[in-house]
């Protein structure tokens, strides 16, 4: 009976470092996946044309110039509101 205690309190130890060693073997691989789907999926992406990324980066600059004028004529007039009532 108490060779039958010491015998799997042994493997239960070597188990776990058997455990152990297999993670660390396979963490490059774990690590790796991400990586290598990420690059899958970017193959199968339809990349725009050069002619329609200028078009799609200027559309975007103009968007935000307009925002921003906007936005600076929203916060001059708040400005300027807040200016004569605090007067």
């Amino acid at each position: 009976m108490a060779e039958e205690n010491k015998a799997p309190a042994k493997k239960t130890e070597t188990g776990k470092m058997q455990k152990f060693l297999n993670w660390c073997k396979a963490l490059p691989k774990r690590i790796a996946r991400p990586f290598k789907n990420m690059y899958y999926e970017l193959k199968k992406v339809s990349w725009p044309s050069k002619r329609k990324l200028i078009i799609y980066s200027v559309t975007v600059l103009v968007f935000m110039l307009a925002m921003g004028v906007i936005i600076g004529l929203l916060d001059m007039g708040a400005s300027a509101l807040v200016k004569l009532l605090v007067l």
